[in-house]
Protein backbone atom coordinates (compact mmCIF):
# COMPACT_ATOMS: atom_id res chain seq x y z
CA UNK A 1 0.00 0.00 0.00
CA UNK A 2 1.23 3.48 -0.92
CA UNK A 3 -0.15 6.31 1.21
CA UNK A 4 0.38 9.99 0.44
CA UNK A 5 -0.12 11.55 3.88
CA UNK A 6 -0.12 15.19 2.76
CA UNK A 7 -2.28 16.45 -0.12
CA UNK A 8 -4.64 19.34 -0.78
CA UNK A 9 -7.86 19.83 -2.68
CA UNK A 10 -10.10 22.87 -2.82
CA UNK A 11 -13.87 23.40 -3.13
CA UNK A 12 -15.09 23.23 -6.71
CA UNK A 13 -16.23 26.86 -6.77
CA UNK A 14 -12.88 28.31 -5.69
CA UNK A 15 -10.35 25.71 -6.88
CA UNK A 16 -9.25 27.65 -9.94
CA UNK A 17 -8.88 30.98 -8.11
CA UNK A 18 -7.12 29.34 -5.17
CA UNK A 19 -4.53 27.70 -7.40
CA UNK A 20 -3.99 30.97 -9.24
CA UNK A 21 -3.41 32.78 -5.94
CA UNK A 22 -1.08 30.17 -4.48
CA UNK A 23 0.98 29.63 -7.62
CA UNK A 24 1.39 33.37 -7.85
CA UNK A 25 2.71 33.55 -4.30
CA UNK A 26 5.08 30.60 -4.52
CA UNK A 27 5.99 30.60 -8.21
CA UNK A 28 5.62 26.82 -8.41
CA UNK A 29 3.69 24.64 -10.84
CA UNK A 30 0.52 22.90 -9.68
CA UNK A 31 0.35 19.25 -10.77
CA UNK A 32 -3.42 18.91 -10.45
CA UNK A 33 -6.26 21.37 -10.95
CA UNK A 34 -6.96 21.35 -7.21
CA UNK A 35 -10.13 19.29 -7.49
CA UNK A 36 -10.77 15.89 -5.91
CA UNK A 37 -11.38 14.28 -9.29
CA UNK A 38 -7.94 15.33 -10.52
CA UNK A 39 -6.26 14.10 -7.32
CA UNK A 40 -7.86 10.72 -7.96
CA UNK A 41 -6.48 10.73 -11.51
CA UNK A 42 -3.04 11.59 -10.16
CA UNK A 43 -3.26 8.72 -7.65
CA UNK A 44 -4.07 6.24 -10.39
CA UNK A 45 -1.13 7.38 -12.52
CA UNK A 46 1.27 7.24 -9.54
CA UNK A 47 0.05 3.98 -8.03
CA UNK A 48 -0.99 5.73 -4.82
CA UNK A 49 -3.66 3.81 -2.91
CA UNK A 50 -4.62 6.42 -0.31
CA UNK A 51 -4.30 10.20 -0.22
CA UNK A 52 -4.82 12.17 2.98
CA UNK A 53 -6.28 15.63 2.35
CA UNK A 54 -5.22 18.31 4.86
CA UNK A 55 -7.57 21.32 4.99
CA UNK A 56 -6.45 24.46 6.84
CA UNK A 57 -8.76 26.70 8.88
CA UNK A 58 -7.45 30.18 8.10
CA UNK A 59 -10.10 31.81 10.30
CA UNK A 60 -11.94 30.68 13.45
CA UNK A 61 -15.25 30.52 11.56
CA UNK A 62 -14.19 27.90 9.05
CA UNK A 63 -13.93 24.79 11.20
CA UNK A 64 -17.59 23.74 10.91
CA UNK A 65 -17.65 23.76 7.11
CA UNK A 66 -14.19 22.16 6.88
CA UNK A 67 -15.03 19.31 9.22
CA UNK A 68 -18.43 18.59 7.71
CA UNK A 69 -16.87 18.54 4.22
CA UNK A 70 -14.17 16.19 5.51
CA UNK A 71 -16.82 13.86 6.91
CA UNK A 72 -18.64 13.82 3.58
CA UNK A 73 -15.38 13.18 1.72
CA UNK A 74 -14.65 10.19 3.92
CA UNK A 75 -18.07 8.68 3.26
CA UNK A 76 -16.80 7.68 -0.20
CA UNK A 77 -13.27 6.69 0.92
CA UNK A 78 -13.66 3.05 -0.12
CA UNK A 79 -14.45 4.16 -3.68
CA UNK A 80 -11.96 7.02 -3.99
CA UNK A 81 -9.07 6.19 -1.66
CA UNK A 82 -9.20 9.82 -0.47
CA UNK A 83 -9.40 10.50 3.25
CA UNK A 84 -9.69 13.98 4.77
CA UNK A 85 -8.44 15.23 8.12
CA UNK A 86 -10.25 17.97 10.00
CA UNK A 87 -9.35 21.55 10.77
CA UNK A 88 -9.27 23.88 13.75
CA UNK A 89 -8.00 27.41 14.40
CA UNK A 90 -5.99 28.41 17.49
CA UNK A 91 -8.52 31.19 18.15
CA UNK A 92 -11.32 28.65 18.62
CA UNK A 93 -12.05 28.87 22.36
CA UNK A 94 -14.29 25.80 22.15
CA UNK A 95 -11.36 23.69 20.96
CA UNK A 96 -12.29 20.68 23.10
CA UNK A 97 -15.78 20.58 21.62
CA UNK A 98 -14.36 20.86 18.09
CA UNK A 99 -11.79 18.12 18.68
CA UNK A 100 -14.44 15.80 20.12
CA UNK A 101 -16.55 16.44 17.03
CA UNK A 102 -13.56 15.63 14.80
CA UNK A 103 -13.12 12.40 16.75
CA UNK A 104 -16.82 11.55 16.58
CA UNK A 105 -16.81 12.14 12.82
CA UNK A 106 -14.02 9.56 12.53
CA UNK A 107 -11.60 11.97 10.86
CA UNK A 108 -8.43 10.45 12.41
CA UNK A 109 -6.57 13.76 12.64
CA UNK A 110 -6.29 17.48 11.96
CA UNK A 111 -3.99 20.01 10.30
CA UNK A 112 -2.42 23.10 11.89
CA UNK A 113 -0.65 25.75 9.83
CA UNK A 114 0.94 28.44 12.03
CA UNK A 115 1.81 30.68 9.06
CA UNK A 116 -1.70 30.84 7.66
CA UNK A 117 -3.19 30.96 11.16
CA UNK A 118 -0.88 33.81 12.21
CA UNK A 119 0.38 32.24 15.44
CA UNK A 120 3.66 30.78 16.64
CA UNK A 121 3.78 27.04 17.16
CA UNK A 122 4.71 27.31 20.84
CA UNK A 123 1.61 29.43 21.54
CA UNK A 124 -0.29 28.00 24.54
CA UNK A 125 -3.37 27.63 22.32
CA UNK A 126 -1.56 25.18 20.03
CA UNK A 127 -0.20 23.30 23.03
CA UNK A 128 -3.73 22.87 24.40
CA UNK A 129 -5.04 21.65 21.04
CA UNK A 130 -2.20 19.15 20.63
CA UNK A 131 -2.53 17.93 24.22
CA UNK A 132 -6.26 17.26 23.94
CA UNK A 133 -5.91 15.78 20.45
CA UNK A 134 -3.39 13.33 21.91
CA UNK A 135 -5.86 12.46 24.66
CA UNK A 136 -8.40 11.65 21.92
CA UNK A 137 -5.79 9.65 19.94
CA UNK A 138 -5.99 12.05 16.99
CA UNK A 139 -3.03 12.65 14.69
CA UNK A 140 -1.90 16.28 14.35
CA UNK A 141 -0.08 17.43 11.20
CA UNK A 142 1.81 20.71 11.55
CA UNK A 143 3.37 22.81 8.82
CA UNK A 144 6.98 23.07 10.01
CA UNK A 145 9.68 25.45 8.86
CA UNK A 146 9.46 28.17 6.24
CA UNK A 147 6.42 28.48 3.99
CA UNK A 148 7.38 29.18 0.39
CA UNK A 149 4.29 31.38 -0.08
CA UNK A 150 4.87 33.36 3.15
CA UNK A 151 8.66 33.38 3.52
CA UNK A 152 9.16 36.51 5.62
CA UNK A 153 8.65 34.89 9.01
CA UNK A 154 8.89 31.31 10.28
CA UNK A 155 6.13 30.42 12.73
CA UNK A 156 7.22 26.85 13.47
CA UNK A 157 10.89 26.19 14.18
CA UNK A 158 12.65 23.09 15.53
CA UNK A 159 13.13 24.87 18.88
CA UNK A 160 9.39 25.46 19.16
CA UNK A 161 8.74 21.80 18.37
CA UNK A 162 11.24 20.68 21.01
CA UNK A 163 9.34 22.82 23.53
CA UNK A 164 6.07 21.09 22.59
CA UNK A 165 7.58 17.62 22.66
CA UNK A 166 9.03 18.18 26.13
CA UNK A 167 6.03 19.97 27.66
CA UNK A 168 3.06 18.28 25.97
CA UNK A 169 4.49 14.89 24.97
CA UNK A 170 2.14 14.37 21.99
CA UNK A 171 1.45 10.84 20.81
CA UNK A 172 0.77 11.34 17.09
CA UNK A 173 2.46 14.57 16.04
CA UNK A 174 3.49 14.76 12.38
CA UNK A 175 5.87 17.49 11.23
CA UNK A 176 5.35 18.31 7.58
CA UNK A 177 8.17 19.03 5.14
CA UNK A 178 10.71 16.68 6.74
CA UNK A 179 10.44 18.39 10.09
CA UNK A 180 11.06 21.97 8.95
CA UNK A 181 11.21 23.30 5.41
CA UNK A 182 14.65 24.80 4.61
CA UNK A 183 15.78 23.90 8.17
CA UNK A 184 16.84 20.29 7.62
CA UNK A 185 20.26 20.50 9.26
CA UNK A 186 18.62 21.94 12.38
CA UNK A 187 15.98 19.20 12.22
CA UNK A 188 18.79 16.64 12.14
CA UNK A 189 20.40 18.14 15.24
CA UNK A 190 17.31 18.90 17.34
CA UNK A 191 14.38 16.75 16.19
CA UNK A 192 15.74 13.46 14.92
CA UNK A 193 15.33 10.60 17.37
CA UNK A 194 12.44 12.18 19.25
CA UNK A 195 8.87 10.88 19.44
CA UNK A 196 7.50 12.61 16.36
CA UNK A 197 6.80 11.67 12.74
CA UNK A 198 8.27 13.52 9.76
CA UNK A 199 6.50 13.66 6.41
CA UNK A 200 8.38 14.11 3.15
CA UNK A 201 6.02 16.67 1.57
CA UNK A 202 7.74 19.06 -0.86
CA UNK A 203 11.10 18.25 0.73
CA UNK A 204 13.01 15.85 -1.48
CA UNK A 205 13.51 15.79 -5.25
CA UNK A 206 13.10 19.04 -7.14
CA UNK A 207 10.89 22.11 -7.20
CA UNK A 208 8.97 22.62 -10.44
CA UNK A 209 9.14 26.38 -10.95
CA UNK A 210 6.92 28.39 -13.27
CA UNK A 211 8.95 29.45 -16.29
CA UNK A 212 10.67 32.77 -15.77
CA UNK A 213 10.38 32.78 -11.97
CA UNK A 214 13.57 33.66 -10.13
CA UNK A 215 14.11 31.45 -7.09
CA UNK A 216 16.58 30.71 -4.34
CA UNK A 217 15.00 27.72 -2.64
CA UNK A 218 16.19 24.13 -3.00
CA UNK A 219 14.90 20.91 -1.54
CA UNK A 220 16.85 18.62 0.76
CA UNK A 221 19.73 16.79 -0.87
CA UNK A 222 19.85 13.00 -0.98
CA UNK A 223 22.61 13.15 1.63
CA UNK A 224 20.50 15.27 3.99
CA UNK A 225 17.47 13.02 3.50
CA UNK A 226 19.41 9.82 4.14
CA UNK A 227 21.04 11.29 7.25
CA UNK A 228 17.63 12.17 8.65
CA UNK A 229 16.22 8.70 7.88
CA UNK A 230 19.17 7.02 9.55
CA UNK A 231 19.16 9.17 12.67
CA UNK A 232 15.39 9.48 13.10
CA UNK A 233 14.49 5.93 12.11
CA UNK A 234 12.62 4.78 9.02
CA UNK A 235 9.64 3.80 11.23
CA UNK A 236 8.83 7.50 11.76
CA UNK A 237 9.08 8.79 8.16
CA UNK A 238 5.84 9.21 6.17
CA UNK A 239 5.62 9.54 2.39
CA UNK A 240 3.95 12.78 1.35
CA UNK A 241 3.93 15.05 -1.69
CA UNK A 242 1.98 18.22 -0.83
CA UNK A 243 0.02 17.57 -4.05
CA UNK A 244 -0.79 19.58 -6.11
CA UNK A 245 2.53 21.32 -5.34
CA UNK A 246 4.60 18.34 -6.37
CA UNK A 247 3.93 15.30 -8.53
CA UNK A 248 2.71 12.15 -6.82
CA UNK A 249 4.21 9.99 -9.58
CA UNK A 250 7.61 11.64 -9.29
CA UNK A 251 7.40 11.49 -5.50
CA UNK A 252 6.86 7.74 -5.52
CA UNK A 253 9.73 7.29 -7.98
CA UNK A 254 12.05 9.40 -5.80
CA UNK A 255 11.46 7.16 -2.78
CA UNK A 256 11.78 3.97 -4.81
CA UNK A 257 15.11 5.20 -6.17
CA UNK A 258 16.64 5.88 -2.77
CA UNK A 259 19.74 3.76 -1.97
CA UNK A 260 18.01 2.02 0.95
CA UNK A 261 16.50 -1.42 1.45
CA UNK A 262 13.09 -2.39 0.07
CA UNK A 263 11.93 -2.79 3.68
CA UNK A 264 12.75 0.87 4.41
CA UNK A 265 11.06 2.01 1.19
CA UNK A 266 7.90 0.05 2.05
CA UNK A 267 7.78 1.56 5.53
CA UNK A 268 8.10 5.09 4.20
CA UNK A 269 5.73 4.66 1.27
CA UNK A 270 2.85 3.28 3.28
CA UNK A 271 3.41 0.81 6.08
CA UNK A 272 4.12 3.51 8.67
CA UNK A 273 1.02 5.51 7.75
CA UNK A 274 -1.12 2.38 7.67
CA UNK A 275 -0.04 1.54 11.22
CA UNK A 276 -0.23 5.09 12.57
CA UNK A 277 -3.65 5.93 11.12
CA UNK A 278 -5.25 2.49 11.19
CA UNK A 279 -5.90 2.42 7.45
Amino acid sequence: MIVDTHTHTYPEKIAEKTLELLTGRAGTIAHTNGRTSDLKKSMTEAGVDVSIVLPVATSPKQYERINETAYQTNESYHETGIWSFGGIHPANDNYKEILRDIKNKGLKGLKLHPDYQDAYMNDIRYKRIIDYASELDLAVVVHAGLDIGLPDEIHCTPDMIVEILEEVKPTKLILAHLGGWQMWDEVYEKICGRNVYLDTAFSYGQIDWIEGVEHKWKLATTEQFLRIIERHGADKILFATDSPWSSQKKGVEDIKNLPVSDEVKDKILGENAKRLLGL
